[in-house]
């Protein structure tokens, strides 16, 4: 897949000339550090004002559930300020990034307002009442959005500013850390981390040496491997950067992850309810069985919503479908971004490059360092920072006390994020462009794919199905 952005970096073929300034710059030098502090600025200021017994939630605006125009046009009014402020805080946070990094802040600043005013319709979309029976969540609709727009008209040049697609999910990944909290590992247990780490080794190997024996390089093949065994923007962006792959290649594998992502949304739902699975069990398989985190909880929200209206034909409670999902998906499988990048980096650099050469490497952490992508490590800051202030509280007090008034407007921060990112990801993309990619690299997921539903079946539904049945009870 080829991409249309000349200022998005997700458009050259090439690696990056100068891996130490690519990488392993200063702390303010690359768009990496900036997303970290972009990330931990936010969560800082969350903190502190819930600390201080106030919250973020006035500038992390998000629309009101709606069931028809006039409730959503009236919530939109009735929170014009709080989206204007929330355009100005990311305005400046982002302008002042770019504008270190050397871009013309001009041109994104007015892109930046069409992608914003777009992003809000499409979370407004996502905020309608009926929108899970329909599978809209946001970053799927402006994923879909973006790729007719760009494929059926022609964008100005200008408008590429705005679209920073890597730097808008590299943000989005430091504030994800902030709502996986490590004691959410302890809470989860042992069956859900053991299931989650199963899939992630089992995906990636599978996908990797299906791709290796299509004849695809080490590098392309460890990109495909890791988006479908976490999550395919976040993976595919992280490790691309760690093994230094084309950026053609996690275009690809972007692209491979969502198309099976949407398949997916309709498939698991149906295979679970034929099949007669509880919600847990559901739930669960499809945390294990997606590969991103908005088509999951699509797919997890239409298996709860299905049997709130099964009249008891479905077991289980409705709301345990997404806390399955939850456990299995974004907590038990995307905490592997920072294990597979910082592995794969010592690989890449020890074994795939020493072979390519002829002549054997020592071991560089000067280079492993470099290649590390940095906003993993704003997630890991972010994750121990919100560990901290969950210690303070039992799991019951958590959801009660901290998720609402300091999570939640972090996640809707996140969900800003990602829209940003996947509506960019559609408007920078020409489907026409993907055939010129070959039948490998599908056919190579698409191996992963039928070995990580099977997989996920067998663990969920009857391995590990006690746990999951009881799952969400005594919620």
């Amino acid at each position: 897949m080829a991409m249309s952005n000349t200022n998005t970096t997700l458009e050259s073929g090439r690696a990056p000339a100068n891996p130490q300034t690519a990488r392993g710059g200063g702390l303010f030098s690359t768009e990496d550090w900036w997303a970290v502090w972009v990330g931990l600025l936010a969560i800082v200021v969350a903190w502190a004002l819930f600390a201080s017994g106030s919250s973020i939630k006035w500038l992390a605006v998000a629309p009101a559930k709606w069931s028809s125009v006039a409730q959503a046009a009236h919530d939109i009014g009735q929170h014009l300020p709080n989206y204007v402020a929330l355009f100005v805080a990311f305005a400046v946070v982002f302008g002042v990034s770019l504008a270190a990094l050397g871009q013309r802040i001009g041109a994104f600043l007015g892109s930046f307002l069409i992608l914003f005013v777009a992003s809000a319709v499409i979370f407004t979309i996502g905020a309608w009442t009926r929108a899970s029976t329909y599978n809209l969540e946001p970053p799927l609709v402006a994923l879909a959005l973006g790729l007719i727009v760009s494929n059926v008209f022609t964008l100005p040049s200008w408008f590429s500013a705005g679209l920073r697609v890597e730097f808008y999910i590299k943000v989005g990944i430091v504030l994800l850390g902030a709502t996986l909290p490590f004691t959410l590992l302890v809470w989860a247990g042992p069956v859900a981390l053991g299931q989650a780490t199963i899939v992630s080794l089992a995906t990636f190997f599978v996908i990797f040496f299906a791709a290796k024996a299509f004849g695809l390089d080490h590098r392309f093949a460890a990109v495909l491997g890791v988006g479908g065994a976490v999550c395919g923007v976040s993976a595919a962006i992280a490790i691309a950067g760690a093994v230094r792959a084309k950026r053609e290649q996690a275009s690809v594998a972007i692209t491979l992850v969502v198309l099976w992502a949407i398949v997916m949304i309709f498939v698991l739902p149906f295979a679970s309810r034929s099949l007669g699975l509880s919600t847990g069990v559901a739930g669960a398989w499809i945390g294990t069985s997606e590969f991103a985190d908005a088509a999951g909880i699509a797919a997890a929200q239409a298996y709860g919503d299905l049997a709130s209206h099964a009249g008891g034909a479905i077991a289980g409670a409705p709301e345990a479908s997404v806390q399955a999902f939850t456990l299995m998906k974004v907590v038990g499988r995307d905490i592997w971004i920072g294990i597979w990048a910082f592995v794969l980096a010592i690989v890449a650099t020890t074994r795939w490059e020493t072979q390519e050469s002829g002549v054997k490497a020592r071991v560089d952490a000067r280079e492993i360092w470099a290649r590390f992508p940095k906003f993993v490590i704003g997630f890991v800051i972010a994750s121990a920072l919100v560990t901290w202030i969950a210690s303070h509280y039992s799991l019951a007090d958590y959801r009660k006390v901290v998720t609402p008034d300091f999570v939640a407007p972090i996640t809707a921060l996140r969900v800003w994020a990602f829209t940003f990112c996947f509506l960019s990801i559609g408007l920078t993309t020409r489907l026409r462009s993907l055939s010129s990619t070959g039948w490998k690299p599908f056919l190579a997921f698409t191996v992963g794919v039928v070995v990580n539903i099977a997989i996920g079946y067998a663990l969920s539904a009857h391995l590990f199905a006690p746990y999951w049945n009881s799952f969400g009870q005594g919620s």
